[in-house]
């Protein structure tokens, strides 16, 4: 099948390396702007086209979907439909409309549930057992449209956002290329979404600051949620501190002040909830590199009669 491929991080170069795999045609990839990150913001391309230029694929960044000539330019290109996996953009209705099979989204979750930006971070911080990814048709609403196929999969006890990224990302892969063979046969049978629905939006700086007044389950599996980008964080001694590998030591009883430090070993270091204690394995403090949480109080013993808040 003649596809365009549009995409931008990580999560999508699975679904992109799965379809080239496959053998069809990518016939253009599309993808955000190059970006400078680090120190020297120097201009880093992403994922996505680092992986079509290995592979040799047209690489196109427009800034926007909505001019003519960009339309223009993508309807030549004649795809028979457009791939998304995580693009950014939203697409205007006549690209939606372009090609022969329309426009199809790999979405990291089993919708209805959590429609939005931040799906995978969604199901970890709400204690889901299951997730998934569901291959949908895209329309003008937010990952609103009909649902081709999906695929399960259990988010395993402990499990971080980024492992759980990882598998939906090779999930998604699959699923794409067993839906287009599908879609070739003529059996793909469309299922319309309820239009309720639960929904995961855009990330915000302040939604990964940790307090420790509420339960240890909860604080667990928002620790976990943001692990290891963007990182849950909270403040001790006045400093920030990133908090990574969240996992439930105990559920229940009281064990001192919420935020104080119950005890560090080689397992991590133990903080006490408004409910039961939570063990975090590893630690970033402000312009440090992430480390062991006994390595990192070691050399600051100080804070040790400190309070997480």
């Amino acid at each position: 099948m003649r596809i365009v491929f549009m995409g931008t991080p990580e999560f999508a170069v699975a679904a992109l390396s799965a379809l080239y795999e496959a053998g069809h045609t990518i016939a253009g990839v599309y993808t955000r702007m190059d970006m400078p990150k680090n120190r020297g913001m120097k201009l880093q391309p992403p994922p996505v086209k680092q992986y079509a230029l290995e592979k040799g694929l047209p690489v196109f960044q427009p800034k926007c979907l909505r001019r003519p000539e960009v339309q223009e330019q993508l309807a030549a290109l004649e795809p028979e439909v457009i791939v998304v996996a995580a693009y950014g953009r939203i697409l205007p209705q006549r690209v939606l409309e372009m090609p022969k099979y329309g426009c199809i989204n790999i979405h990291a979750s089993l919708l209805p549930a959590y429609r939005g930006a931040s799906p995978i971070n969604a199901c970890i911080l709400h204690g889901e057992q299951e997730t998934g990814v569901t291959i949908m048709q895209m329309d003008a609403g937010i990952d609103t449209g009909d649902m081709l196929l999906k695929s399960a999969t259990r988010i395993l006890p402990e499990e971080s956002y980024g492992s759980l990224h990882d598998r939906l990302a090779a999930l998604g892969g699959e699923a794409i290329v067993q839906a287009l063979a599908l879609l070739e046969q003529g059996r793909l049978h469309p299922e319309k979404q309820p239009e309720e629905g639960t929904y995961a939006p855009m990330i915000q700086t302040e939604d990964c600051r940790i307090t420790f007044e509420g339960g240890a389950r909860e604080i667990s599996c928002a620790i976990r949620a943001y692990d290891p980008q963007p990182g849950a964080f909270c403040l001790l001694g006045g400093n920030k501190i990133k908090l990574f590998g969240g996992a439930l030591e105990q559920a229940e009883g009281r064990h001192g002040t919420p935020g104080a430090i119950v005890k560090v070993d080689r397992r991590g270091v133990f903080i006490a909830c408004g409910e039961g204690v939570v063990r975090v394995l590893q630690v970033q403090a402000a312009g440090g590199k992430r480390m062991p949480a006994d390595a990192y109080f070691r050399g600051h013993q100080a804070l040790l009669g400190e309070v997480f808040c």
